[in-house]
């Protein structure tokens, strides 16, 4: 076996498949030959420059690297080398997080074994364009800016309470003027910078909202997801932008699985558990279509399929009936708004009522 040094990008021989361990600022790499052996490991530092001399000087190779902050430039960065790349999904790599030594050479070298026996074990992640990346930047920095604006206005609601106040209920859009009148006195120094931060960050999430509206008009798939009621300028391109290209998926089915939107399984013989839902997949897609199913459902939603389905299942009872229907509103419509996007259609909103009609 042979280390190379940061230094020393060695040419590696072909066949060979090459784990990579991404750190923040080194990353360590391990190297197996045809017959499994280790041929070459090393550390390397994580940057462009440092990682393209090796990749470039390496013979055509499989390169696999776990799923994270760095992987998407690196991964990019292989590719266009001539390497083949696998994305390892975090969640199926309990046999690095869980082991009792762990460190970096031996996480590149399971890696690297991982992929050489079989690649499908890894869970491969595709990401997105380079563009598209930047675009969805504006929708998780949008986001960044509600939670910090929710957390904002909380802690101004939490504060008052204890002095003995209670504002008047109103949105949060409208919070900071509305309450500036209500302020008991004594806390005017302590809260008023607060509500002129609020307003501030409403200005700035109004500015990300009218840069969401143009992204909107580039992506064509968003016109076809926006036919159905609840699902506005921000979820249609998020959802168009995590799942980049329709034709990833070979059902429409495997939406709901991919954003984590299914329960959890835990079966053995004949003992069948009911658990949660994964919660696997984008989170904040997942929280926007869970917001968009609240409205579905709410009194404002109007008449359509997702909406009696979702209260036939309110109507089995039990304290999170409602809870477990917007779960399942939220998947159906994340199956819908795939089926809309492959196919093109025009959406009906009682496509299932019309069909049962005829079949009568």
């Amino acid at each position: 076996m042979k280390t190379l040094r940061n230094s020393e990008a060695k040419t590696i021989p072909s066949l060979t498949t090459v784990g990579l361990d991404v750190g923040d600022r080194h990353s360590w790499f391990c190297v197996l030959d045809e017959t499994g052996g280790v041929a070459a490991e090393g550390r390397v530092r994580t940057t462009a420059e440092a990682l393209n001399e090796h990749f470039t000087r390496w013979a055509r190779s499989r390169v696999v690297l776990e799923a994270g902050t760095s992987s998407a430039w690196i991964s990019r960065l292989a590719r266009a080398a001539g390497h083949e790349v696998i994305v390892a999904n975090p969640r199926e790599l309990r046999k690095i997080h869980q082991r009792d030594r762990k460190n970096d050479r031996s996480d590149a070298q399971v890696l690297a074994r991982m992929a050489r026996f079989d690649p499908q074990l890894l869970a491969p992640i595709t990401h997105r364009s380079a563009a598209m990346q930047n675009d969805l930047a504006v929708v998780r920095a949008r986001d960044v800016l509600v939670r910090a604006r929710t957390q904002c206005v909380n802690a101004v609601r939490g504060l008052v309470k204890t002095a003995g106040g209670r504002f008047t209920t109103c949105s949060t859009e409208c919070f900071a003027r509305k309450v500036a009148a209500q302020l008991p006195s004594g806390l005017e120094s302590a809260l008023e910078p607060m509500l002129k931060t609020i307003e501030s960050l409403t200005e700035q999430i109004r500015a990300y909202d009218r840069v969401i509206d143009e992204l909107a008009s580039r992506y064509p798939a968003t016109e076809l997801l926006r036919q159905v009621t609840g699902v506005g300028a921000l979820t249609a391109v998020t959802y168009a932008l995590t799942l980049a290209d329709s034709s990833r998926f070979g059902s429409s089915r495997d939406i709901g699985a991919y954003l984590g939107l299914v329960p959890r399984q835990h079966d053995s013989g004949n003992h069948v558990s009911q658990l949660s839902i994964t919660k696997a997949g984008n989170t904040l897609l997942r929280r926007l279509l869970v917001g968009s199913a609240h409205y579905i459902l709410g009194v404002h939603g109007p008449d359509c399929d997702l909406r009696r389905y979702g209260e036939r299942l309110m109507t089995r009872g039990g304290k999170n009936a409602k809870k477990r229907a917007l779960v399942a509103v939220a998947r159906k419509l994340a199956v819908l708004l795939h089926r809309l996007w492959v196919n093109g259609e025009v959406y009906d909103p009682l496509h299932s009522e019309q069909k049962s009609r005829q079949a009568a």
